[in-house]
Formats: structure tokens, C-alpha cells, sequence
């Protein structure tokens, strides 16, 4: 619920009372409440989802609300047709959860916080991110994503695109881009400290461990993950639902993979360094981009906070912003879709190598390839082949077969790494 404070000048008084009666809405109207000369202020309690709908029917009508106008949380309201407006709004025809545009702008500011909380809090999941890649445990992982404060960010730069409103553009886009530039100094610091200090050995393929090599190539699934993530923020916000875990869910698409470029730079691999960070890029971008199309889906417009349809120069900011990160996402959804593209090809080139009948009794566990952009300079892919065959069979031209067939299929020549596990029979007894 919430109570609507408006100070009304006097010759928009009548317009104003108007529209409330015949929208059924009690008020109180209380003569010379501020300073200002010959106005009235009037005080109105509704149910947060008919917020929008009013005021904007106050604009409509020609009220100017951008000089006072107040929104605040109720607990309860006792009014003759309170009751009506709640069976309209909340349950009825008109039911529609979606907060109102200064609502939706003060949610997006609260959740910024101050450079010390914002970067110490970024810190800490970057390095327990790090850790957990490290320890290969998707517990630790997750634990970093409960404490990343990127939700933030994400939500003020899409908040601010489709209001239009330069300030959280610039503090939402800087503090993110800040925020991840620090989670992947963080990460490459611990990397090269637990490295050096023998904690985790030298010779260890970080990219063969399974929480990091899921991290160093985007793909459909983790672009899904993404905008899936930035939806889900962008609804929570326009809508009053908690943004706690969404928070979690953007995290999960945005600070393993910054962790997973800090590994890659210490670990000297530009495989596992360059593939997180374009993991990393596209899904900044498309979380962003998810959270103004749901937003815009849900009714929020540049030129709908105040009633008027702004011209391209006022509308500047928000459409920079849009440009900006359209302009990355194609360069990034470029190499993604090359790799995509590139993944189908190896595996159905290892899959029609094992459906042969001389390798029939192999099964396929897992297929990972090396990213497009590591190799713009060198014509060789690495590919690794994991499988499993019965215990005490034999198949030393399965890597011949394999890399003949990809190059067939792909046009380039790869290095394959095909590891295979024995596959226990287990009797009944």
C-alpha cells in the first residue's frame, strides 16, 4: 500500500480532484500546505499496483508532478472505497504488479552502495569465487554469487536506460564495470599467490578442472543463464518481489567467469583467459539488455516518468547507453556465435566417429574445445575428448579417428586430448 502526497497548484486543483472522484479514490485536500503560493495539498491512500495507472492519469489530465510529489509506504488504509480499489487493482481485471516509474527509479537507487561496501563486498565473492573454481566445488561457488553485490549495478544501468535518466546510467554502468575490472584483479592475485606459494601446484591444468573449464567459453546455455538473470532482476524490481535471489542468479552469470580470467592470466593460459573474459563480456551485456526489454515489456518507457514524449536530444543518454551495449554485445555475440557454431561441428564430428562399429562399446562423457578467439593466429584447435570403454579394451586409433574427422568436418587442423575412463561392470550380488 502506498499514500500519495501531491502538492497541487490551484488552477490544476479541480482537474485533479476530477480524476479522483471518478476514479473512486478517497483524498484529503488541506488548503496552503506549503510555502508555496496558492496551492493545496492533497493525500490519497492506493494499493501499490494502482500507482501507476493514477498518476498517469493524472498526467494525462495535465498535472506537473515533478515539483512535489511524494510516495510512501502504508500498512493500512480505512477509506469508503479503499476496498474497491484493492478488488480492481490487486485481484480484478486491472490487476498488475508493476510499481510506479519514481518507484522503480528510488528502488534502483537504494541498492547502490558506497565504494567501500560495493568493492570490499566484490572483493570477497571474487576471491572465494576463485578458490572454488581452484577447489573445483560448486558449494564454495555458489557461496561467492550469495555475496556479490553486481545486482546492483545491473539493475540501475537498466533502470536508467529506460528512464532515461543520465545519473543511473553513469552509476550503474560505472560501478559494474569497475566492480568486475576489481573481481578479475582479484582473482588473478590470489591465483598467482596460491600458485607461487605451492598451495595449489604449478603444473596443474586449470583447464581440464571442471568448475573452471565450464567458465572459459560462452555458449547458448550460459547466454540463457544471462538473460534469464536480467529478466528475472528487472521484474523483482518493477514488481516489489525481493531482489535477494536474483541477486544470486546474476552473480552465477557474472563473477565466476571474472574469477575464471584471473586463473587464466596466472596460469599463463590464454585459452582459459580469453575465453572467460568473452564468457564475461556477453553476459554483462546481455544482462543489461534483458533487464530494459523486460522492463520495457512491463510498460516502462524513456518519456513515460513524465507524461511528454521527449525529443532525441533530451533521450540522448538512454539511447548512447543502448547503443553502447548493443554495439558490444554484436562483437561479443559474434565470437559466441562462431564458437557455437564451432562446438556443433566437433561434436557431431565425435559423435558420428563413435557411432562407428568399432567403437561401439565406448560412450561419450564429455567434449570440450578450445575458444575461437585464442586461435585468430594459429590454424590448430585443442580439443579434449573425455569417454569411458569396459575394462581392459583397447582403442589406440580412436585419436586418429577423432581428429580425422573433425578436420574433415571443420575445416581445421586440431590437437586432440582424449582421456578415457574404465567402465566397472558391476554383478547383481
Amino acid at each position: 500500500m502506498r499514500l500519495i502526497k501531491l502538492v497541487v497548484p490551484d488552477g490544476q486543483r479541480e482537474t485533479v480532484l476530477d480524476v479522483l472522484r471518478t476514479e473512486n479514490i478517497d483524498r484529503v485536500v488541506t488548503e496552503d500546505a506549503s510555502e508555496r503560493d496558492a496551492s493545496t495539498l492533497v493525500e490519497f491512500p492506493l494499493p501499490t499496483q494502482a500507482v501507476e495507472y493514477v498518476l498517469g492519469e493524472l498526467r494525462e489530465a495535465g498535472l506537473d508532478d515533478t515539483n512535489y510529489t511524494v510516495i510512501a509506504t502504508a500498512e493500512t488504509a480505512k477509506t469508503t472505497h479503499y476496498n474497491e480499489l484493492e478488488n480492481r487493482f490487486v485481484a480484478g481485471v486491472e490487476e498488475d504488479d508493476s510499481v510506479a516509474h519514481e518507484e522503480i527509479r528510488a528502488k534502483a537507487l537504494d541498492m547502490h552502495r558506497n565504494p567501500l561496501t560495493y568493492y570490499a563486498m566484490t572483493l570477497f565473492s571474487a576471491v572465494v569465487a576463485a578458490a572454488g573454481l581452484l577447489l573445483n566445488s560448486a558449494a564454495i561457488v555458489v557461496g561467492a554469487m550469495v555475496i556479490a553485490p553486481q545486482v546492483g549495478s545491473a539493475m540501475m544501468s537498466s533502470v536508467g536506460i529506460v528512464l532515461n535518466d543520465r545519473k543511473l546510467i553513469g552509476l550503474g554502468l560505472k560501478s559494474l564495470a569497475g566492480g568486475l575490472t576489481a573481481a578479475v584483479l582479484a582473482g588473478t592475485v590470489l591465483a598467482f599467490a596460491l600458485k607461487a606459494g605451492g598451495v595449489v601446484p604449478a603444473t596443474l591444468d586449470v583447464s581440464a578442472v571442471a568448475q573452471v573449464s565450464q567458465r572459459t567459453s560462452p555458449g547458448l546455455l550460459a547466454l540463457a543463464v544471462a538473460v534469464c538473470a536480467g529478466a528475472a532482476g528487472a521484474f523483482g524490481l518493477s514488481t516489489g518481489l525481493s531482489e535477494a535471489l536474483v541477486g544470486v542468479m546474476i552473480a552465477a552469470a557474472l563473477i565466476p567467469a571474472a574469477a575464471a580470467v584471473g586463473i587464466g592470466v596466472a596460469w599463463g593460459l590464454p585459452a582459459v583467459a580469453l575465453g572467460a573474459l568473452a564468457l564475461l563480456v556477453v553476459n554483462t551485456v546481455a544482462v543489461n539488455l534483458a533487464g530494459v526489454l523486460a522492463l520495457v515489456y512491463l510498460g516502462y518507457r524513456p518519456w513515460t516518468g513524465n507524461g511528454t514524449r521527449s525529443g532525441l536530444r533530451r533521450l540522448a543518454p538512454a539511447l548512447v547507453a543502448l547503443g553502447v551495449l548493443l554495439a558490444v554485445f554484436a562483437v561479443s555475440g559474434t565470437v559466441m556465435a562462431g564458437q557455437v557454431s564451432f562446438d556443433r561441428d566437433i561434436n557431431d564430428a565425435v559423435e558420428t566417429t563413435l557411432d562407428q562399429p568399432a567403437y561401439a562399446a565406448v560412450d561419450l562423457e564429455t567434449v570440450r574445445t578450445q575458444v575461437i578467439l585464442t586461435s585468430l593466429s594459429d590454424d590448430r584447435r585443442e580439443v579434449a575428448v573425455v569417454v569411458s570403454r569396459p575394462t581392459g579394451e583397447s582403442y589406440p586409433g580412436l585419436p586418429q579417428a577423432l581428429a580425422e574427422r573433425i578436420e574433415t568436418r571443420t575445416g581445421h587442423a586440431v590437437d586432440i586430448e582424449l582421456t578415457i575412463h574404465d567402465r566397472r561392470r558391476f554383478s547383481p550380488n
